[in-house]
């Protein structure tokens, strides 16, 4: 009978009295005089299953003495109930054949190996237990997060990776070109001459997909997209990368507040669906990385998340008896002590702040009445910071256009952005959800380089 280690977890009386044949990896091999133990994993569970070997069942019992971790193997045998044991079952094997051998410098032995020792060889690290566990974690957030949306009927789009606009107005992007570096074509200002490049303007790698989610959603009405994006910037922080994943739902018909009923709504329901699917990895997490993870997410679960102005927030800062190492200031961002105060001293839940000043926001967020602030949103969490930021769209013509002035954001590279606001242009709201920081906000684990299968930072571009 073909099975997997899942199986046997999910239903071990099914697979009593039956010779089983199953495939995987040798975690570990104790060889004893007369038998010996193979901690055998298959990649379908998170748990192991022992793999008991004897002389007398073996005709190549001294072949399997010498089988190395890392081996991939195939065994026959029977499942054996073990209740006074540690494990509750067993295999007692009749067959162990060696499929792919494991050289002796293999560097995933059995024993505890640093995260920056792991991160050298990310082609092997899900081989232990931590990154087996984040990456299916990952996997089933990234279902969750599908199943949430498709469930309410949005639209999953695709956005562009390659564009020809900045959607953050920051302009740290990766240059996308075919032009020789050693010999550049110049014009006649003497800059690069991008219309001898293959798409015959400057191109990039996005930063967000956004504004294409717009243009469907005036049409789809409710859209998400959710895919890679890319900062240029030289930050060498455990919360940043240059290559990441959002999520981007954008809403017509809503404003801001219905904004972050979904928001809330979203982060909860991948809390629920992960912690319900993954029981083992979750208990592994808040056993051994962050103690009291479960409990944390549950009562986020539990409770609604609270709502405060800018404003609000910091004149709850600078009345705090904590002392910042930055100190708040109205006009000024947030600061992550400042969000850590906010979100486990203060209100000691999930937090939106909305209503930012205009100054440090980006140009597509709706102004609001007092012409000083507009309508984001920022949720911040305990333990993470933030992560969730949105808005309202501007969806009047000319407050648009006023901003992009005011920013020196050039009309001609968003003529069609804005033509979406001329031909039946209406109320709109969306957000970005780093997919990152959700993971590490679900497991626990503290560098993003931990939560993505290969990282993309500052002088790091391996694998």
């Amino acid at each position: 009978m073909k099975t997997t280690i899942k199986n046997i977890y999910r239903d071990p009386d099914q697979h009593l009295e039956k010779t089983l044949h199953l495939y995987g990896w040798v975690r570990n091999n104790r060889a004893q005089k007369e038998f010996g133990f193979i901690n055998f994993h298959d990649g379908t569970f998170f748990e192991p299953i022992q793999v008991v070997y004897e002389e007398q069942a073996l005709s190549n019992f001294k072949d399997v003495q010498k089988i190395r971790v890392g081996c991939a193997i195939e065994i026959n045998g029977e499942l054996v109930l073990t209740p006074k044991a540690k494990q509750p079952f067993e295999i007692k094997a009749t067959h162990i054949k060696v499929l792919g051998d494991s050289a002796e410098d293999y560097p995933i032995q059995p024993k505890r190996h640093s995260r920056e020792f792991l991160r050298e060889v990310a082609h092997l690290r899900t081989r232990t237990n931590l990154f087996h566990a984040v990456f299916r974690l990952r996997s089933v957030a990234a279902h969750a997060i599908h199943d949430f949306f498709q469930t309410q009927g949005y639209v999953y789009i695709h956005a562009p990776i390659i564009t020809g606009n900045d959607g953050e107005g920051a302009g740290q992007m990766f240059t996308v070109t075919t032009l020789p570096l050693e010999n550049i074509p110049l014009d006649d200002q003497r800059s690069v001459d991008y219309k001898q490049d293959f798409f015959g303007r400057k191109t990039n790698l996005t930063v967000t997909g956004q504004l294409e989610a717009e243009a469907f959603a005036l049409s789809f009405r409710n859209v998400y997209t959710f895919g890679p994006t890319f900062r240029a910037e030289n930050s060498n922080t455990q919360r940043h990368a240059s290559e990441f994943w959002m999520i981007e739902p954008e809403m017509a018909f809503c404003d801001l507040e219905q904004n972050m009923d979904i928001a809330e709504a979203m982060v909860k329901h991948i809390i629920q669906y992960v912690v319900k699917a993954l029981p083992e990895e979750m208990a592994f997490f808040d056993k051994y990385v962050e103690p009291g993870l479960i409990n944390k997410l549950d009562q986020v679960m539990k409770e609604s998340f609270a709502r405060i102005t800018y404003q609000e927030a910091i004149e709850i800062l600078l009345a705090a008896p904590t002392k910042f190492e930055n100190t708040p200031k109205h006009g000024g961002d947030i600061a992550t002590e400042h969000e850590r105060y906010l979100t486990e001293a203060h209100f000691k839940r999930p937090v939106f702040v909305k209503d930012w000043p205009k100054d440090i926001k980006a140009f597509y967020m709706r102004m609001n009445d007092d012409q000083q602030t507009v309508a984001a949103m920022d949720l911040l969490v305990p333990g993470s910071g933030e992560l969730i930021g949105g808005s309202q769209r501007e969806e009047r013509l000319d407050q648009l256009k006023r901003r992009m002035k005011e920013m020196n954001i050039p009309e001609k590279d968003f003529w069609w952005y804005m033509e979406l606001r001329k031909y039946g242009g209406c109320v709109h709201s969306g957000f970005g959800l780093g997919f990152e920081r959700m993971i590490m906000y679900l497991t626990g684990v503290e560098n993003i380089r931990d939560v993505i299968p290969f990282p993309r930072t500052p002088k790091n571009c391996e694998f």
